[in-house]
């Protein structure tokens, strides 16, 4: 077994924790910063979130949207706490477990999490998963003291997909294991009904957290929904952390909506197709001369790192592509670039430029 490896606050690098894919996005663009759908909102959804615009003059009544939400993951209302975007439950959890020793980000990962502890006074500590590793976990890579560990499944921003087992692995007495599950409706896998390795329905875990987001496949990042899964008992902590009314009235309709069976269905069939255009961004990109794709992606984005990465990321910018730097996650570095999955035509014309910049670097 390697030693473990962590790092402490003191020895931390320096990122810029609160850069986010939307700063790379501007007029004329194409995207492919931003791990959001860009499709037309289905009217099973466009319609509940129009009704409610109808309900405003009272305050947000979340009962039914917090019921929806958990007889979708088969758990009892209590274990359910809806939030404004799974950003927000990022803060309750920092805010609410002040005094948990030793909180642990695996990295490479969302950055918010990090940031959220910091900003509530936590020392953190990092565990760095390993490019030659295919940025997999390794649950013997986590302190065994720690009581508080982050980890995303599937990861943002290297796309790898965790075995459950693994995951799981990491759960004890004692401890808060916080999985962010943001992408886990964009995985998907042949002869798998529903999301591979997802934790969201497990109650034999202890100390299990699952933070969910609506942000991403259905293209609601402007409207603020999320929510975390966990025990009864810690949930009100989380609760009494959280602003009056924080999830809008549209936002619970959204909720509501997205835990249908309908909306359920429709990720499945979404997922599936993201898998054979992910399939096919990857295979492009393996054939580009020195670009080496991270790990096995498994959800809505691919990472590859390549020489003058951060150079090429403004001449793509130049030429028409919005892409995300990956210099700003702890784990990565300048020469990462991270890219969304779109159809396959946009991948291609994506693919033929960064492969003439490429080319045409002296």
């Amino acid at each position: 077994m390697r030693p473990r490896k962590s790092v402490r606050h003191a020895e931390l690098m320096t990122f810029d924790l609160d850069h986010h894919g939307d700063a790379e996005v501007g007029a004329g663009l194409i995207d492919l910063a931003v791990n959001v759908r860009h499709q037309a909102m289905p009217g099973w959804l466009a319609e509940p979130i129009a009704e409610s615009l109808t309900r405003l003059s009272a305050y947000p009544e979340g009962s039914a949207a917090t019921a929806a939400v958990a007889a979708r993951h088969r758990r009892d209302p209590a274990e359910v706490l809806l939030t404004a975007g799974a950003a927000q439950a990022f803060v309750l959890l920092a805010q609410a477990l002040r005094g948990a020793r030793r909180p642990i980000v695996v990295h490479p990962q969302f950055t918010e999490p990090e940031a959220a502890l910091i900003n509530a006074g936590h020392e953190v500590e990092r565990v760095l998963l390993r490019e030659e590793d295919g940025f997999r976990l390794d649950p013997a890579l986590v302190p065994e003291d720690s009581e508080l560990v982050f980890v995303g499944n599937p990861t943002n921003p290297t796309s790898v997909l965790h075995p459950a087992a693994d995951v799981a692995a990491l759960a004890r007495p004692g401890r808060v294991l916080v999985v962010d599950e943001a992408f886990a409706d964009t995985t998907y896998r042949p002869g798998v009904a529903g999301e591979p390795e997802s934790l969201a329905e497990r109650r034999d875990l202890p100390g299990l957290v699952v933070l969910r987001s609506l942000t991403k496949t259905w293209g609601l990042a402007g409207l603020r929904i999320g929510y975390l899964i966990g025990p009864a008992d810690l949930l009100p902590r989380l609760a009494a952390a959280q602003p009056l009314w924080a999830v809008s009235t549209p936002a619970l309709a959204a909720a509501a909506a997205c835990a249908s069976p309908v909306a359920i269905a429709a990720e499945r069939e979404i997922a599936a197709r993201l898998a054979a255009d992910r399939a096919h961004l990857v295979d492009r990109l393996r054939h580009v001369p020195s670009v080496t794709v991270a790990g096995d992606p498994a959800s809505a984005f691919v990472s590859v790192r390549l020489p003058h990465a951060d150079q090429i990321r403004v001449e793509l910018r130049e030429r028409g592509y919005a892409v995300r730097r990956g210099d700003t996650f702890p784990g990565l570095g300048p020469q990462w670039l991270r890219i969304a999955v779109r159809d396959t035509a946009t991948t291609d014309g994506f693919v033929q430029t960064l492969t003439e910049v490429i080319e045409e670097r002296p």
